[in-house]
């Protein structure tokens, strides 16, 4: 049910070397990144950590930049977990919609303020 991990960062380039390092002793590497996020995994499998600079532009600290997410089998399944979220007094985090090429998501905090998304790889 997990698809991925965030970690927040402060400094990208200097956090990327580190995890440069040990994606590439579990057998990853590199596939998506941007100025704000460097993903790793494996090709051919879900992404398993996402670093990231924090969203809301303020410091990463444990915790912030920290989001859980949910592998959905499809667009459709996407919608429909935002879709309860706000439903049941959740956050919108951002709507469901695409996040890059073959990335479709949508964010959300819990009733507690955890982050989370829903996301499908195309």
């Amino acid at each position: 049910m997990i698809g991925y991990v965030t970690l927040g960062t402060n400094d990208l380039e200097r956090a990327a070397a580190f995890y440069d390092a040990i994606a590439k002793e579990l057998g990853g590497n590199r596939f998506m990144e941007t100025d704000r996020f460097i993903a790793w995994g494996r090709r051919g499998g879900a992404p398993g950590l996402f670093l990231i600079k924090p969203f809301n532009g303020k410091p990463a600290t444990v915790g912030n930049g920290v989001m859980v997410a949910l592998a959905a089998k499809d667009k459709a399944q996407v919608d429909r977990i935002h879709a309860l979220a706000m439903s049941l007094g959740g956050t919108d985090e951002g709507a469901p919609g695409q996040r890059g090429e073959g990335f479709y998501a949508a964010y959300f905090r819990d009733l507690d303020g955890n982050k989370l998304n829903a996301f499908v790889m195309e």
